[in-house]
């Protein structure tokens, strides 16, 4: 069975990739809550949390991103969440770091999505978090 996700860590799907190593790989999300909105994936296929075995290294990776996030795109703050099967929309674990800022109009679990005006404007905000990751 296919995986969007493992093809985007095989550079088999192209993405917008912020950070990659040999735990995880970042990107920007296609349909963002906020521009700068990031996935972070673990290079291994797993499912669900329960089914990753190095959390520790991978969690290292996502409060780094979180900080990144904040400083690269002058945010007040994250949002930092993940679903477990119920609302994961691909099968692959996936933690979701979406910047915020104050009245930004998030309110609780109903988002909005919006979506980069071009490949540029995406590129651009994955340099942003690049450059402090």
């Amino acid at each position: 069975m296919s995986c969007l996700f493992c093809e985007i860590v095989a550079g088999e799907r192209p993405a917008f990739v912020v950070t990659s190593d040999e735990v995880a790989l970042s990107f920007l999300d296609t349909r963002p809550v906020f521009k700068g909105h990031l996935l972070v994936v673990p290079r291994a296929h797993v499912e669900t949390l329960t089914d990753l075995a190095e959390v520790g290294p991978f969690f290292e990776r996502v409060q780094h991103l979180a900080g990144a996030v904040e400083k690269g795109l002058e945010a007040a703050g994250t949002f930092v969440a993940m679903n477990n099967r119920v609302s994961q929309s691909v099968p692959h674990l996936h933690v979701h770091i979406v910047p915020r800022n104050r009245k930004d109009g998030l309110r609780g679990f109903f988002w909005p999505r919006t979506r980069y005006a071009s490949d540029e404007e995406a590129e651009s905000y994955a340099a942003a978090i690049r450059r402090t990751s």
